[in-house]
């Protein structure tokens, strides 16, 4: 089995046990130059990025992900991360049905020497 083979049944293996989409919420690159963001006055923004397929399961004060590395990869390449394990670490959470969910801890999949899927602990929102 080659090294793709292995990402690609995990995506399709995603999709196949009810695969959806979520968004990762990354903090917005801050401004140079503006006063207000230079004295820690301008409010955060955040930018969502779609991360799709991912198997999101939740218990009572914690809830797990499983996301496709293909999917994390191509967000890895387009906001130009060094490392999957570095873009959730900067992650602000998940948005699942419009609640932020923190990343507790994200642990990569390796099948034939290839990452195919991420592992994420979560923790619910507390209201």
């Amino acid at each position: 089995m080659d090294n793709d083979a292995a990402v690609r049944a995990a995506d399709a293996l995603l999709r196949a046990n009810g695969g959806r989409g979520v968004l990762l919420r990354m903090p917005a690159p801050a401004v140079a130059g503006a006063q207000g963001e230079e004295l820690g006055l301008a409010v955060p923004k955040f930018n969502d990025v779609a991360l799709w397929p991912a198997v999101f399961r939740k218990a009572e004060s914690t809830a797990t992900m499983v996301v496709s590395a293909s999917a994390a990869q191509g967000v890895v390449a387009s906001l130009g991360f060094e490392s999957a394990d570095v873009l959730f670490e900067t992650a602000v959470g998940v948005v699942v049905d419009g609640l932020v969910y923190v990343i507790e801890k994200s642990v990569a999949s390796w099948a034939g020497g290839e990452v195919y899927g991420y592992c994420l602990t979560l923790r619910a929102p507390v209201w």
